[in-house]
C-alpha cells in the first residue's frame, strides 16, 4: 500500500473512531476529492456540531422533525443525541405527531377555500394552531414552532413557512434561532431548500408582515437580491473572491 493510501486509511479510521460510525460517502470524498472532504467536515461541524443559539434539546428536537419529514433513515445518531439532551419518549411522540400534522395546514387552507358556504367559520391558521397546541404535549411552544418551521420548509410549503415565521416573531423567538432551525435543511434537503425558506422570510420583511431586528433589517433592505439577471448589464463573476 502506498503512503497516500496509508494516510487515507488512517484518516478514515480516526474519523470513524471520533464519530462512532462512518457513512460511506466519507470514503468516496476522502479518496476522490480530499480537499472537498476537508471542507465538508468543516461545514458539517459549523452547521450541526458547534453550539449556536438553540439548546441541545431544541436542536435535536428540530432534527427529529426533519428526519421524519424527509424520511431520512441514516440520521439515527440524532436520536441518541436527543436522548443525551434529555429528550423523552413522550416528547419524541409529540414531535413525530406534529411532523405528521404539518400537512394539515394545507388541508385547512384547501377546505376554507373550496367550501366557504359550508364552512364559513373555518379559519385555516387558527384551526392549525389549535391542532398544534393539542399535539405538542410536554414540548414548549417555542420548540414546537421551531421544529415545524423546519418541517414546513422541508415540505416546500411556503405558506407554512410564513405561518411559523410569523408565529416565531409573535412568540419572541430569536431570529438567530429560526435561522439555525432552517439551516439544518442544507444537509438532508440541499441549499436551495434553505434558500427558498429565506426567500419567504425576506418577502415577509419587505411586506412589513414581520418586524425584524436592526441586523435583519440590513438583510431586508439590501437591494438586488434574487437570481442572476443579465437585463441590467451585469455579468456572472466573482465566485472565487472572498467577501471582505
Amino acid at each position: 500500500m502506498t503512503d497516500g493510501a496509508d494516510a487515507l486509511r488512517v484518516k478514515l479510521e480516526k474519523l470513524a473512531a471520533s464519530r462512532g460510525f462512518l457513512l460511506p460517502h466519507h470514503g468516496a470524498l476522502a479518496a476522490g476529492a480530499p480537499a472537498l472532504h476537508d471542507a465538508y467536515l468543516r461545514m458539517y461541524n459549523a452547521l450541526t456540531v458547534a453550539p449556536r443559539v438553540l439548546t441541545a434539546h431544541q436542536r435535536e428536537s428540530v432534527w427529529l422533525g426533519i428526519l421524519i419529514a424527509v424520511e431520512e433513515h441514516v440520521g439515527t445518531h440524532h436520536l441518541e443525541l436527543f436522548r443525551e439532551a434529555g429528550g423523552t419518549e413522550s416528547e419524541a411522540e409529540a414531535l413525530i405527531a406534529l411532523t405528521g400534522q404539518a400537512t394539515s395546514l394545507s388541508a385547512f387552507r384547501f377546505a376554507a377555500k373550496s367550501f366557504p358556504d359550508h364552512l364559513p367559520a373555518l379559519d385555516p391558521e387558527k384551526a392549525y394552531d389549535r391542532s398544534v397546541a393539542a399535539l405538542r404535549g410536554p414540548l414548549s411552544e417555542g420548540t414546537a414552532h421551531l421544529m415545524l418551521l423546519a418541517v414546513q420548509a422541508a415540505r416546500g410549503d411556503r405558506p407554512g413557512i410564513a405561518h411559523h415565521l410569523r408565529r416565531g416573531y409573535a412568540l419572541g423567538l430569536a431570529e438567530e434561532a429560526m435561522v439555525e432551525a432552517l439551516s439544518y435543511l442544507m444537509w438532508p434537503r440541499g441549499v436551495n431548500c434553505f434558500l427558498e425558506a429565506c426567500e419567504v422570510w425576506h418577502d415577509l420583511m419587505v411586506a412589513r408582515d414581520v418586524q425584524p431586528s436592526q441586523r435583519f433589517a440590513v438583510w431586508r433592505d439590501l437591494p438586488g437580491q434574487g437570481a442572476f439577471s443579465a437585463t441590467d448589464g451585469t455579468r456572472v463573476a466573482g465566485f472565487d473572491v472572498g467577501a471582505d
